[in-house]
């Protein structure tokens, strides 16, 4: 929820494409599948909620949660991609955005050009 939080508040709001997106992102994904969904909202928007409060400190502790699943080469190729769905949630792919995307990329030890 920290991945989709960064790239979701990235250009200073959250769309109800991109709401939508996270919605069918935990039901897509199985390694999801097992997480209350009211809870996984609720801890998404607790991501954006401290982003907007204060922006660096936020984005530095959402940042830090993504950072922990570098060691899972699996789920961190899952992060990017997921961070990417949410980029193209409104079918736009904005530069703030992209610059989120390369911030999970950077802490995962990934190059986000092997994903575009």
């Amino acid at each position: 929820m920290a991945c989709c939080a960064l790239v979701a508040i990235a250009d200073g709001e959250v769309s109800l494409s991109e709401r939508g997106r996270v919605d069918q992102i935990l039901e897509a994904i199985d390694k999801l599948r097992f997480f209350d969904v009211h809870e996984a909202v609720d801890l998404f928007n607790g991501y954006v909620d401290g982003i907007v409060q204060a922006e660096a400190k936020g984005r530095r502790h959402a940042l830090e949660a993504v950072k922990e699943m570098r060691h899972e080469a699996g789920d961190a190729v899952l992060l990017v991609k997921v961070a990417l769905a949410i980029s193209r949630a409104d079918g736009v792919f904005l530069e703030s955005e992209r610059a989120q995307c390369e911030a999970i990329c950077d802490v995962l030890g990934l190059e986000l050009e092997d994903f575009l």
